[in-house]
């Protein structure tokens, strides 16, 4: 037994020898290989390169070249697979010292997937003593074409960028032919520092920059340097630049934006790619030189509006004789899409034309389909200018002016003032507080609630002569009479009542507008700020686009509208339903026509003969504390044509105090621009 032992462990023994004698697998080597490349460990792949590989090609011509390549493509998802060896294809190629292994590379690029097969070989070597299997290495491996010198081609073809529209297809920002501005260096004529002061002055740009255009590596005495596009708004600048020697002109295609200053908040404009913003984005949407939507509509649909480049793979090889290029992939260009909003530019700039450099805001839209039609900010800055590059003395002087025209008005929120007092008077009517035609006994201007309030007293504009119903105190806009119904309503019942409004609540519309708040923290904290809240006062704030809205509830039977900004958007959809009912809407409806054609209304300003107009005025007070006598006001207007509603506009201007007439000049500009509309 012992024998039989002794004789098996030889036998063992002998077996694991002659295994150990066959060397390394040239699977085992392959599986590495293949793994390596998979990570895009080029490095380590390198290492597993045959002595006469690595001899014809030194590290940097594989790891960086490999690098560069798959970068310059976007290689992503890569995946190369091979076919193992048959038993006796294994045991020819350990007895031959070489084994082919057929292989498959797959990956996707930015012009799209990309396949192909090759034939890997492995030879057997020996490397510090011990035996081994190599890869036998050619260009090949990258992509088949290239085993014999040939070379890789990107080729790229930029979109063109989707159009902006108003409702009737009328261009808020569109591709267009605009002239580029450049210089031939030789020709600055005997005083070069002069010309370059009268060309920077004439192209809104520094000296700096038109030396540093100058410099580049490139630059030869008698080559054009381009220096700048400018849109065909500065006309007279062009004329003057061109009668200057050196200065030369060319059209080249760029962005315009015909409506300027009346629609820039709206529209805004595009420029080159920061890096902060490259940063953000997807590194194979967007180069360093590509230009992307900086605010605005041109933000807000960036990825609508750029579109996607075309890019075509190709390799070819100069030294054949048929060199025709052999395209590893292609993608067709993207066109932007073109957007189409229910703005309507023609009133968009009569609104802006209106306030005659003024500050304020305004909101106008269909109050029976809820289409925007216009949303001005005054004053505003040129985006034709940002787009083609601003200098920073023209930032600064914009920056520094108090009237603050890079701020976008129509998207921030406001003291609404006494246009607010409809929304309370419909919150009341809804909690069956206030109830039509029951009058409230008020004695004199001023009145307060006693105990708590101090010194305190509310204020109204003008006396009673007898009960003060609802249509009265809208009429008069009695400050005292909705102090009152908001106090007997209390603090819940009028909060939930705003919050049914849409107060509190995320504005549900595509461009990003404040929402419209009841306070800082969402509730009243005392009596007096639940008393000054319901005449538009203490910390309510609202924006324009949220008034007009609100004030569809009167129009639609107690209905609030949701507003829309595209034209393929659904119209006529409620945002807010039964806040009131239809005939609680209807009693609101009267006293805003009487608010205009009473010889007692806050509105008369906007009676124009012949056209009849609806809404209600407002001004908000922005004093710094309480014990202030006076501040800075706004004025505000929210109206419509009384007979056929079918546009709303909420006014809105700053230091009203020093208008004569207050805000009945925000009703009169807006009753003039209800009735243009109709003409």
């Amino acid at each position: 037994m012992k024998k039989i032992t002794v004789i098996m462990f030889s036998l063992l023994f002998l077996f694991l020898l002659s295994a150990c004698s066959d060397g390394a697998s040239p699977e085992d080597q392959m599986d590495s290989y293949v793994k390596q490349w998979n990570e895009q460990n080029f490095d380590k792949m390198y290492n597993l390169l045959s002595d006469k590989s690595t001899e014809t090609y030194k590290s940097e011509q594989f790891v960086d070249r490999y690098k560069k390549i798959y970068k310059d493509l976007g290689v992503t998802d890569l995946q190369v697979t091979y076919k193992k060896l048959s038993k006796k294809e294994l045991k020819d190629a350990k007895k031959n010292g070489k084994a082919t292994f057929p292989i498959t590379v797959k990956m996707n690029t930015i012009a799209g997937p990309i396949s192909f097969d090759y034939q890997a070989t492995l030879v057997k070597e020996e490397k510090n003593d011990e035996e081994n299997w190599f890869v036998q290495w050619d260009p090949g491996y990258i992509f088949p074409q290239m085993k014999d010198g040939g070379k890789i081609h990107i080729q790229t073809k930029e979109p063109k960028r989707g159009e902006i529209r108003d409702r009737n297809k009328m261009p808020l920002a569109l591709n267009d032919t605009i002239s580029e501005i450049g210089i031939i260096p030789n020709k600055m004529g005997d005083n070069p520092d002069q010309m370059k002061e009268k060309i920077a002055e004439l192209l809104d740009m520094s000296v700096d920059e038109i030396n540093t255009a100058l410099d580049a590596d490139w630059v030869e005495p008698d080559v054009y340097v381009p220096l700048k596009e400018i849109s065909n708004s500065k006309k007279d600048n062009l004329e003057q630049l061109l009668e200057l020697d050196p200065v030369m002109s060319r059209d080249v295609t760029g962005r315009v934006y015909p409506a300027g200053k009346a629609a820039a908040h709206l529209v805004g404009y595009i420029g080159k790619i920061n890096a902060e913003e490259l940063e953000k984005q997807d590194p194979s949407t967007y180069t360093a030189n590509d230009m992307i939507g900086k605010r605005g509509l041109e933000q807000l649909y960036e990825d609508k509006l750029k579109g996607e480049p075309g890019v075509t793979i190709t390799i070819s090889n100069e030294d054949e004789e048929n060199n025709d290029p052999v395209v590893l992939a292609e993608k067709p260009v993207k066109d932007g899409e073109n957007i189409q909003t229910t703005i309507d530019i023609d009133l968009q700039e009569k609104i802006y034309k209106a306030y005659d450099g003024e500050a304020g805001t305004t909101a106008a839209i269909d109050p029976k389909t809820g289409e925007s039609l216009a949303l001005v900010s005054s004053p505003a800055f040129d985006p034709n200018d940002f787009m083609n590059g601003i200098s920073g003395d023209e930032l600064k002087k914009l920056q520094d002016d108090p009237k603050q025209p890079l701020l976008n008005r129509f998207s921030q929120t406001f003291a609404p003032g006494s246009v607010m007092k409809p929304i309370s008077a419909a919150v009341g009517l809804k909690a069956g507080n206030i109830v039509p035609g029951e009058g409230v006994e008020i004695n004199g201007l001023e009145w307060s609630n006693g105990k708590g309030w101090g010194d305190y007293k509310v204020r109204r504009v003008s006396p009673s002569d007898g009960p003060v119903d609802i249509a009265d105190a809208l009429i008069r806009s009695d400050n005292i009479y909705f102090a009152m119904k908001a106090i007997d309503m209390g603090s819940d019942t009028f909060a939930k009542g705003l919050k049914r409004f849409g107060f509190e609540k995320d504005f549900p519309f595509d461009y990003p507008i404040k929402k419209s708040t009841i306070s800082s923290n969402g509730k009243f904290d005392s009596e007096v700020q639940l008393a000054n809240s319901s005449y538009g006062q203490a910390q309510v704030q609202v924006s324009p686009l949220y008034l007009a809205t609100a004030y569809t509830t009167f129009l639609n039977d107690g209905n609030m509208l949701k507003p829309t900004l595209l034209a393929n958007e659904k119209t006529k959809q409620v945002w807010k339903k039964d806040i009131i009912t239809s005939d609680q809407a209807k009693v609101i409806q009267d006293a805003l026509r009487k608010v205009v054609s009473s010889p007692k209304g806050t509105g008369k300003m906007a009676n124009i003969s012949d056209f009849a107009v609806s809404g209600k005025t407002g001004t908000a007070e922005l004093k710094k504390s309480a014990d202030e006598k006076s501040g800075p006001e706004n004025g505000w207007f929210v109206g419509y044509p009384t007979k056929d509603p079918d546009i709303l506009i909420a006014m809105m201007m700053e230091h009203t105090e020093k208008q004569d007439g207050g805000s009945g000049i925000v009703a009169k500009k807006t009753a003039e621009l209800l009735k243009d509309f109709h003409n």
